[in-house]
């Protein structure tokens, strides 16, 4: 392979935007804009997948610079699954957004392109401030597309939204800075194993790394994601699900990873926060009585479980991670998707005004219930494979309380999203008939005894169909995942080859 194409994932997103900004374009021409860089981007990853696999990796020094100046591009196996699961992320979001007519606002289509360069950019670049750089890229539309909601609750979502990512990014930039005063140097390959040796190094990555944790909402540091996932329309709300904190995990397992060499010693903070993060997430689901609150605290508990990988630092637990990581994307975006679908068609995603949608939505029903249950962790979908083998990992280290408290939260998670399976689904709608309810598509009155027909459009339940039928097809086919996460790990816990590639040494 080539590798100055790399850079042909971050530009090409790019370049799309600026064309639909400049041209007064048709609304076809929007779609086909807004959709072919990413239909290029998931070929380019599996083809990266593929390429990686056996341990190699590809690296490109951007800019004609030497080496420690020119700004890398690196792609392992771990970077490669990540470009590929975003990407098809970024795709089946869009087909939803399309289908809900979302792609009409002008603004919309440029904002989710640089939002997926800012994504494949931090995913794939070995410098610390330029990961600064491209997390910024990305976060920068996903204020526009908060604030394009033209909705009070959008704009007061984006306000604590905004609030919060800058100060993280403050703190993210004064950590890098440190880094850089005490280092001279920010390439995380010239970075490898610094932390152990210089105790400055060390201060200056863990503010690095308390940025990634607060944008990655860990528990204390979680409320801001509470309130401000639940405020933008359901395709939004899916997209910052997949992209946002799982950039920020994928920075945390890499940085700690290479600048700490897996330093045993810091663990222990982690497994008490990610801990603490599984069970205060799961019990703030609890409360809720709407689809979409619910899901975003499930949200913070599932990052929980993903972290515990890098916590526990041992090769099972590192794979487990990160094929927890890749399963939560697409299950977690499928959820939003489906309840998304129903919020677009009945106008509400509120428990008690919803009802019988299982007899009425069949194909929605069945989206929820596989993405429900792969969430929980019931076999035979990809969430038990990725529980089974994180709390073998726990068992593994000898971390029994943590194992413990991974399978209670799970039980709770099944309880969960039981309540929404029969307030929403099963349950009879309320009783007085409510009055019509008009959403942002077709309008509906849910009555009890009201003919039993499809009333979602294809289009709008087809994304969450299909991420559904991934989760599935990931659980039956788990070694081929697996044994990718399997050398994903070896990268992280032997760092040299991803080192080499970055030095060009």
């Amino acid at each position: 392979m080539n590798t100055a194409l790399l850079p042909l994932l971050i530009a090409v997103p790019l370049l799309g935007a600026a064309l639909l900004i400049v041209v007064d374009r048709p609304r076809w021409l929007g779609r086909a804009v807004l959709l072919g860089p990413n239909i290029g981007a998931l070929a380019a990853g599996v083809f990266l997948t593929w390429l990686t696999r056996g341990g190699r990796v590809h690296a490109h020094n951007l800019g004609l610079w030497r080496d420690g100046v020119a700004i890398p591009f690196v792609a392992d196996t771990f970077s490669a699954l990540m470009v590929t699961t975003t990407a098809l992320l970024l795709l089946v979001c869009s087909l939803f957004a399309v289908a809900t007519g979302e792609t009409t606002r002008r603004l919309f289509p440029p904002l989710v392109l640089v939002l997926s360069a800012g994504v494949y950019g931090a995913l794939l670049t070995g410098d610390l401030f330029n990961l600064f750089v491209f997390v910024e890229v990305m976060l920068l539309p996903a204020y526009g597309l908060l604030a394009i909601a033209g909705t009070v609750r959008g704009l007061l979502g984006g306000r604590v939204y905004v609030t919060v990512n800058l100060l993280t990014s403050t703190i993210f930039l004064a950590g890098v800075a440190l880094v850089y005063g005490v280092a001279g140097t920010v390439q995380v390959g010239e970075l490898a194993g610094a932390a152990r040796q210089s105790p400055l190094v060390a201060v200056g990555m863990g503010v690095v790394l308390l940025a990634l944790s607060i944008k990655t909402a860990v528990v204390p540091m979680h409320g801001w994601l509470a309130r401000a996932y639940t405020a933008p329309s359901p395709a939004v709300t899916a997209l910052l699900s997949g992209l946002h904190t799982k950039v920020a995990i994928y920075a945390i397992y890499r940085l700690y990873a290479v600048v700490f060499d897996g330093d045993a010693s810091l663990l222990w903070m982690g497994l008490v926060a990610f801990t603490v993060t599984m069970l205060i997430g799961v019990l703030g689901a609890v409360g809720e009585n709407d689809t979409r609150s619910i899901l975003v605290f499930h949200m913070i508990s599932q990052i929980g479980y993903i972290l515990l990988g890098v916590a526990l630092f041992t090769e099972a637990g590192l794979m487990a991670g990160i094929f927890y990581l890749v399963h939560h994307m697409v299950v977690k975006a499928s959820l939003f998707l489906s309840t998304g679908a129903v919020e677009y068609t009945y106008g509400t995603g509120e428990l008690d005004r919803l009802g019988e949608l299982a007899r009425r939505e069949p194909l929605v029903a069945l989206a929820f219930l596989v993405a429900a249950l792969s969430l929980a962790g019931m076999p035979p979908f990809s969430g038990f494979v990725a529980k089974l083998t994180l709390v073998a990992a726990a068992f593994e280290a000898g971390q029994w309380l943590v194992a413990a408290v991974a399978v209670a939260v799970s039980l709770i998670t099944l309880m969960s999203m039981l309540k929404i399976w029969g307030g929403a689904f099963w349950s009879r709608p309320p009783e007085p008939e409510p009055e019509p309810v008009s959403g942002t598509g077709a309008s509906t009155t849910l009555t009890t005894g009201s003919p039993v027909r499809t009333r979602v459009p294809t289009a709008v339940l087809l994304p969450a169909v299909v991420l559904a039928g991934v989760t599935l097809c990931v659980g039956l086919g788990a070694e081929v995942l697996l044994a990718l996460s399997a050398q994903a790990a070896a990268h992280l816990l032997d760092t040299s080859a991803y080192v080499e590639a970055v030095t060009g040494r």
